[in-house]
């Protein structure tokens, strides 16, 4: 794929994200919400009309590409992916968490996220990140680099993992948390110091632009961070799973950083504790 469609691609995501980003900033902390799967997992009528805002904007400027959801797009969870093809085998497909942080959200916390990214079979190659409070888009293109706001981000190497700020958050389900909770406990006795702010998308973006050395989190979707995961990689860090496996669009249990030799002894950390989520 030439640059210049790359391009195309994320000037196209950037102003789906800004709009949705609009929709977030008129309504963040003063709207209700619905329970998913169980109390602690959020939706707004404002997760879903950002959704469909992106889908019309990406929709009108590239026709056909199918989406992945948090939502489902108006709300039917995976219906714009064909078929029960795996979402890896799909030529091209636009991956869309329309709030990232949704119960920042609810309650006025303004830390929360939309996230977007182009995958083609299986590999992010366009990734866009808005943070709406703040004005700050955070944009990456495969081969390219990452930006902040049009410039050029680098992850902060550190020496060691005790010399790492690492950021985590947690799963919804409650059994989901233990391992988390076992990875997070060895961490915070070797690491510099930890946060834990509520979007992961934005996680990964502070990785990539250096606010951050590493984010470790647990039993997430592909929305959550396929844009974050391109993002690290073309500002110079690495994304894996907790055993150390590459990045794909199925991994649920990331660690992304900003290089070794933080990345391998946080794995090893992390799989000494039990927190790995295997």
């Amino acid at each position: 794929m030439e640059p210049s469609m790359l391009a195309a691609y994320e000037e196209a995501a950037v102003r789906a994200a800004r709009e949705a980003g609009r929709l977030i900033r008129e309504q963040y902390g003063r709207v209700g919400y619905e329970t998913k799967s169980n109390p602690h997992d959020m939706v707004t009528a404002v997760d879903r009309a950002s959704e469909e805002t992106i889908a019309r904007i990406l929709t009108d400027a590239f026709p056909g590409i199918p989406f992945l959801g948090e939502e489902g797009v108006a709300g039917r969870q995976g219906a714009a992916v064909p078929g029960d093809r795996p979402p890896e085998s799909l030529p091209e497909l636009w991956v869309v968490d329309p709030i990232d942080g949704t119960m920042n959200f609810v309650y006025g916390v303004p830390f929360s996220s939309v996230s977007i990214a182009l995958v083609r079979h299986g590999e992010p190659v366009v990734g866009v990140i808005y943070d709406p409070y703040r004005d700050e888009v955070f944009t990456a293109r495969k081969g390219e680099g990452a930006w902040l706001n049009g410039k050029p981000i680098r992850v902060r190497p550190a020496p060691s993992l005790a010399d790492a700020l690492v950021a985590t958050g947690f799963p919804v389900d409650d059994a989901a948390r233990r391992p988390l909770l076992a990875g997070v406990h060895a961490l915070a006795a070797q690491t510099r110091n930890l946060r834990s702010m509520g979007s992961a998308a934005l996680h990964m973006a502070y990785v990539a632009c250096g606010r951050l050395n590493l984010f470790y989190e647990l039993f997430l979707n592909p929305w959550d961070i396929a844009a974050g995961a391109l993002m690290v990689r073309e500002a110079g860090g690495m994304v894996t799973d907790t055993l150390g496996r590459p990045y794909t669009l199925a991994t649920r249990h990331p660690v992304a950083s900003c290089g070794d030799p933080v990345h391998t002894e946080a794995i090893r950390v992390i799989r000494d504790a039990g927190g790995t989520g295997f």
